[in-house]
């Protein structure tokens, strides 16, 4: 056994472990209120467990949702309707087997950087512009409640000029000229 088989070997035993152990929790939580569920969840679980390792008992085998419904003794649609959050964790776990992952090169990471970089900025410009919204909102609110306090003033103006209408207006007259 080479170096990368044992590695490979690795990970599908960690793939299974990791699905063993979400299956026990999801199980555990579904049991109260759909126990069919919590028994098809742990079937699903075990098939993958099996088919990780590479034991399967009524599949073929292959990494496939079609294999593990079989490996399950279920129905496809209960993994693609009814389960589909154990389909997408399947999935996931077939991916991180298939393609190992892999180291950033500078490039990325320069890219990863400047995009960090960027999107502190634009975070700091989001909560500079908010700050300067809210305190133009507070501006706003004052004048309006000035201009309300204006508009009741001049009110009581109008009034008490109205009180004053026998009073000739001098300031609209004009004057003849003398001749």
């Amino acid at each position: 056994m080479n170096a990368d088989s044992s590695g490979r070997d690795t990970r599908l035993q960690h793939a299974g472990t990791l699905a063993q152990t979400v299956g026990a929790v999801l199980a555990y939580t579904t049991q109260a209120e759909d126990p069919e569920g919590a028994a098809e969840i742990g079937a699903i679980t075990d098939a993958m467990v099996r088919l990780f390792l590479g034991a399967p008992l009524r599949s073929d085998g292959q990494l496939t949702i079609k294999s593990l419904a079989e490996e399950a003794g279920l129905k496809r649609n209960k993994l693609t309707h009814k389960h589909t959050n154990l389909k997408d964790l399947f999935y996931g776990l077939v991916k991180s087997q298939q393609e190992p992952p892999k180291g950033l090169s500078d490039g990325e990471r320069a890219k990863a950087a400047k995009t960090a970089a960027d999107l502190q900025r634009v975070r700091e410009e989001r909560d500079s512009l908010q700050a300067t919204v809210q305190q133009l909102v507070r501006v706003v609110h004052v004048l309006e409640a000035e201009g309300e306090r204006l508009a009741e003033a001049n009110a009581v103006l109008e009034k008490k000029l109205a009180a004053h209408t026998g009073v000739t207006e001098l300031s609209g007259r004009r004057r003849r000229p003398r001749t």
